[in-house]
This record gives structure tokens, sequence and C-alpha cells, in this order.
């Protein structure tokens, strides 16, 4: 089992950049495949960013895509969600899940992670 705890979350303007974290408990942090998503106020939490067990390969939701970066640091059991060119739709509640699996591909569906963080908010002003 595995607990996850979000942080770097808070209030930005548009153009800004934010870096969210999420450290993980326990010592088989390798043994999983971690993501990020997020969940606007009002609407079904979506996929943002995944990394498989490794780091050696990652997934991106299109609307992130070129201005996000997903990484993690395995020797500190932590997950990097690198945020730039903020815009106000990137408002939303952000999570950080855990999959244990060695698949080389990352996952984008929200079932398939078995634990989850309790989220950090992030805001993005106009």
């Amino acid at each position: 089992q595995v607990q996850l705890v979000e942080s770097g979350g808070g209030l930005v303007q548009a153009g800004d950049s934010l870096r969210l974290s999420c450290a993980a408990s326990g010592r088989t942090f390798t043994t999983y495949a971690m993501g990020w998503f997020r969940q606007p106020t009002g609407k079904e939490r979506e996929f943002v960013a995944a990394i498989i067990w490794d780091g050696a390969s990652t997934a991106y939701a299109d609307s992130v895509k070129d201005r996000f970066t997903i990484s993690r640091d395995n020797a500190k059991n932590t997950v990097y969600l690198q945020m730039n060119s903020l815009k106000p739709e990137d408002t939303a509640v952000y999570y950080c899940a855990a999959r244990r699996t060695f698949s080389r591909l990352s996952s984008t569906e929200r079932n398939d992670y078995d634990y989850w963080g309790q989220g950090t908010q992030v805001t993005v002003s106009s």
C-alpha cells in the first residue's frame, strides 16, 4: 500500500508556472506507475499525465502537451508535474495517483489507478 500527499498548488496568473509534487510513503515506490489527474469544479476527473515506474515513458493529455512535464525521482519517492504557460482552463483540483505495475505502457484511465492523494487546488486567473 502507498500513501500519496500532493503539494505545490496555489493561485497564479495566466502564463505563470507551477510545480506540483506528490510524495509517496513506503519503500516500494519503484513498483508503481504514477499519474496526475485533475477535476474542475462540477466536472469529471480527467487524465493529465502519466509516467511508468522507471520514468522511461510518459503520456500526456492533448490539452497539456508541450506545456506540462511529468517526472519522478525514485530516490525521493516523489513525482512532479511542472506546469508552464498556465491557462484559466487549467483551474482544477489536481490529484496524484499510483498504479502498481511494471508495464512499459502508461495508463490514461482513472480506474486503472489503485491509490489517490487528497488533491491540491490550482487556480489560474485571467
